[in-house]
């Protein structure tokens, strides 16, 4: 069958691409803007990439047009897709059709961690000699690709793991991803307001949260941090499948609290190893390269998920010490003239302080510079505009892109920081202060959930 995929580089549509291509497809795709890593990933697997959305994409016509949730009315391709009357489906909709029938599925939705958390979920099953197939919105460092359809030849154990997005799935179905995946694992990670091009409001994000959390079977299992007021109101409106919780400790509790089973005991401040305890006994330790405590959290939520479908902690605990990470999740790019230039995709405050945060407990007192590009939808916005000052005060030095399109002015979170901060209208200016002011042992972390217009490598290229 010839699929056509439009929005093809998005993080989602580009791995189920790659899952459409290992099932035997015809895959050629259409994006607005094709970029690395996806666009990569893609084209290394043999996918046609096609730029912009014209109606001649779709000659001769494909069986199935795939359609990504970011087309509209309006586009060339999607007018001439409903006036030649060709078939279309949204994307978690040929997932759940194609590919997840008579699996497990676990999924990993949350407003942050989701990507990391579910590469973390899929490793542990890897290591565990399971061969999960799996799904994963960016590229993981330790698979070759995003996506497999993976699969073990006892149908007991036909294990595949998902990033549950909440976003909506297409602009014919205005249901967020993960209701279609009916999965029987679930981590809800944590809960905030986002995505405000298309909820109004907290509420309307748990509402979907909860339509998620009606399709979880009385013998699956929803695992979630403790204390997480926006989560606990979702299961307040109904849960019929049991419900495990976590939390992190800086010491084991001398009475730890019944309601929490599994706890991360942390062995170092930056997070960078804890102790797994379950039912109050350790079990396991996880010595790794990732660091910060929503790193902490997104794995503590993996290998309870993993005991789920049997895998020891302690297996789960060795897999995540031996864990590779998640390209642009505070990724080393490289290191020229003694300055490490990371990449990293925070697109929300919390995630853009949480980040920061693990990194300043990394590296001490090295000076920190924070490139941040307010460049997600609910960011341009504006929504989050008072929170951003703040989101980055461990930085030394912060430089907020003011991108074309923007329709606010990112002055006032200038004139808000309390640290050492300044407005960028355009890239060459970002690359000259870094080239002329960045000295040997300086830290840059470089933020957005777009390209970026290629900052990363034309700082590295610069500085070398």
């Amino acid at each position: 069958m010839h699929l056509h995929i439009l929005g093809i580089c998005g993080t989602f549509m580009g791995s189920l691409a790659l899952l459409a291509r290992e099932l035997g497809h015809t895959v050629t795709g259409s994006d607005q803007n094709v970029y690395p890593p996806m666009s990569t990933q893609l084209e290394n697997a043999g996918i046609a990439l096609m730029q912009g959305y014209e109606a001649s994409h779709l000659q001769p016509h494909p069986d199935l047009v795939i359609v990504g949730n970011a087309l509209k009315r309006g586009i060339p391709a999607v007018e001439y897709m409903l006036d030649a009357g060709l078939a279309y489906t949204s994307g978690p909709a040929f997932l759940a059709d194609h590919v997840l029938p008579n699996r497990h599925v676990l999924a990993v939705a949350g407003t942050h961690g989701k990507t990391t958390t579910t590469t973390m979920l899929a490793w542990i099953l890897e290591q565990a000699g399971l061969n999960p197939g799996f799904l994963i919105g960016g590229v993981p460092l330790g698979f070759s690709q995003s996506a497999r359809v993976g699969g073990g030849k006892d149908q007991a154990k036909n294990y595949f793991v998902v990033e549950a997005d909440e976003y909506d799935s297409a602009f014919f179905d205005k249901r967020s991803k993960f209701v279609h995946y009916h999965p029987r694992t679930v981590i809800l990670n944590n809960l905030e307001f986002d995505h405000a091009d298309i909820f109004d409001d907290l509420a309307a994000i748990q509402k979907q949260f909860h339509h998620l959390v009606r399709t979880i079977p009385q013998s699956g299992q929803i695992i979630l941090p403790q204390g997480i007021p926006a989560l606990d109101d979702v299961l307040a409106m109904g849960c019929w499948t049991p419900v495990t919780k976590t939390a992190i400790q800086s010491t084991p509790a001398a009475s730890p609290d019944a309601q929490v089973e599994w706890q991360a005991i942390l062995l170092s401040e930056d997070g960078s190893a804890f102790d797994v305890h379950y039912q109050g006994q350790k079990v396991g330790t996880v010595t790794w390269s990732m660091t910060g405590l929503h790193s902490v959290a997104n794995g503590i939520a993996a290998i309870a998920a993993a005991h789920h479908i049997d895998i020891d902690p302690a297996t789960a605990s060795l897999a995540l010490s031996n864990f590779g990470g998640v390209k642009r999740r505070m990724e080393l790019l490289g290191t020229v003239r003694g300055i490490d230039v990371y990449d990293d995709f925070a697109h929300h405050p919390t995630a853009i302080e949480t980040t920061l945060d693990g990194i300043r407990k990394k590296i001490g007192n090295r000076r920190l510079w924070a490139i941040i590009e307010p460049r997600s939808n609910t960011m341009r916005m504006g929504n989050f505009k008072s929170q951003l000052a703040e989101s980055a005060r461990v930085a030394d030095q912060v430089i907020w892109y003011q991108p074309a399109g923007l329709d606010w002015d990112l002055q006032p979170v200038v004139d808000a920081a309390p640290n050492a901060a300044q407005v960028a209208n355009d890239l060459d200016s970002i690359i000259q202060r870094i080239t002329t002011e960045a000295t040997t042992d300086d830290v840059v972390v470089i933020m957005s959930n777009g390209g970026f217009g290629g900052l990363h490598q034309k700082i590295l290229a610069a500085l070398a």
